[in-house]
């Protein structure tokens, strides 16, 4: 297996507006790597999360999605396909995401590729994440545009969701992809 740099950060983000012995703490949670440091062919898995009930209410009645899928245990167990209630797709999406997010200072998203809701996912599933680097090209004067897969799996190892994640990303050095990007 190929060995790649940890996926922690280490440097700070050296805020002006706090004390400087606070500002030169490395950030908890948080990473500044760049394009450059993207290794394309790397994975990581994230920690496992239940979905529970009150997360997933809670989730419904913020995006106001009162299916009866979702909301209604009478109607799931009686009338409803799978026989008990699921959890929304767009919450197994943003909690599977979630669990693989990084809070890189130098990216931003750029939007989602072929997102499919693979197979069903019920209120005390577990979940976990997959985050596989695909690809990187220099796109922008100063970011390069980054592609990374997105696979969510419950139980053992079942896959409910995938998608692909597209970011633009910040060089390190914006004087080596002179010319060579595909926008000015």
């Amino acid at each position: 297996m190929t060995s790649f740099p940890p996926t922690v950060g280490v440097a700070s983000t050296r805020p002006s507006d706090m004390p400087a012995d606070h500002a030169e703490l490395p950030v908890w949670n948080a990473e500044n790597w760049f394009y450059e440091d993207w290794p394309v062919g790397q994975k990581i898995r994230s920690l496992r999360r239940t979905m529970a009930e009150g997360d997933s209410h809670l989730f419904n009645t913020l995006v106001l999605d009162i299916h009866p899928y979702v909301q209604d245990q009478m109607f799931a167990e009686r009338e409803g396909i799978f026989g008990k209630r699921l959890v929304a797709g767009a919450f197994v999406f943003s909690a599977g995401l979630g669990l693989v997010a990084t809070n890189c200072v130098n990216a931003f998203s750029y939007g989602y590729d072929k997102l499919r809701f693979i197979k069903p996912v019920f209120i005390g599933d577990t979940i976990y994440s997959i985050r596989t680097n695909m690809e990187k090209r220099p796109r922008y004067k100063d970011m390069g545009l980054i592609r990374a897969s997105y696979e969510v799996f419950k139980s053992k190892g079942e896959l409910v969701l995938y998608c692909e994640h597209l970011q633009t990303v910040k060089y390190k050095n914006p004087a080596d992809f002179a010319g060579k990007t595909e926008k000015g």
